[in-house]
């Protein structure tokens, strides 16, 4: 049972979640959206993403949320070396995942770009498929990549529990929501300003993609998918404390969905 009955509505004009091809072409149009890193002790892999992501975008934004290991140092130069084309946002202490994106929103719509391309800072993400994500972006509001939607010669092997979480979690957001998605987690991601001006993002950790995902369907935005390698670099990367542990970290993702549509009920009713 759909949570929002209008896209029932919605949906007889389009499908609610598309598939694009992996070869569509760049948009001579780039240089009016901007790329943004949300970077957390990445301090092994910053230089050699930004210099990818130089190549493919004219404007960078790179939000340091809160690093201890040299990485800020290293932001800092390199956005010494090239301030007209890199940009950089220091929160003083660790805040989060979500907490970066939504520092990079934020800016967004604060320096007036037509969107923004979200990707992450550990070599997960090839920086060469941003063109394809603002092509793309012509006809979506929300570009999301997926890992899982089409096979890619040298994909690695996604760690068993992660895919599993992933694909409860997935299928838990296509059933009450009316999508058709296939990685709902995934970080590659292009958003048009429009529909960041739809949503109000509040959750600071990895659970910020399932609040996304509530306010997308009740603003009625459009969303496809835009197939991406499966590449995995750090086997042992950590969530955080106890969500380390799948169970517990399932059981999370399930709360902030269900208080995500909650606050979008709340919100209809106290219209």
């Amino acid at each position: 049972m759909l949570f929002f009955p209008a896209l029932k509505v919605f949906m007889a004009d389009f499908d609610r979640t598309a598939h694009v091809p992996n070869d569509v072409s760049p948009t001579a149009g780039a240089h009016h959206w901007l790329t943004a890193l949300p970077v957390y002790n990445e301090v092994a892999y910053v230089d050699d993403v930004l210099d990818q992501v130089l190549r493919h975008s004219d404007r960078i934004l790179v939000v340091d949320d809160g690093s201890t290991d040299g990485t800020a140092a290293k932001l800092d130069a390199r956005q010494a070396a090239l301030p007209d084309r890199i940009d950089v946002i220091h929160h003083p202490q660790n805040r989060g995942y979500g907490a970066g994106l939504q520092s990079a929103f934020a800016y967004t719509l604060q320096h007036g770009y037509a969107g923004i391309v979200t990707l992450d800072c550990d070599g997960q993400h090839q920086p060469h498929r941003i063109p394809s994500f603002i092509e793309a972006a012509k006809s979506a509001d929300i570009v999301s990549g997926s890992r899982y939607l089409e096979k890619f010669e040298g994909d690695d092997e996604p760690p068993a529990e992660r895919m599993g979480i992933n694909r409860r979690i997935t299928a838990e957001i296509n059933e009450r929501l009316g999508f058709e998605l296939t990685d709902a987690f995934c970080g590659f991601k292009a958003y048009r300003a429009e529909a960041l001006r739809a949503m109000t993002i509040t959750d600071n950790g990895y659970a910020m993609p399932l609040e996304l995902w509530v306010q997308a369907a009740a603003a009625g935005l459009r969303v496809i998918e835009l197939p991406v390698p499966l590449i995995y670099l750090d086997l042992e990367r950590s969530f955080g404390g106890s969500l380390d542990q799948a169970e517990i970290r399932l059981k999370y993702y399930n709360e902030v969905l269900e208080q995500a549509i909650e606050a979008v009920r709340e919100s209809r009713e106290g219209r």
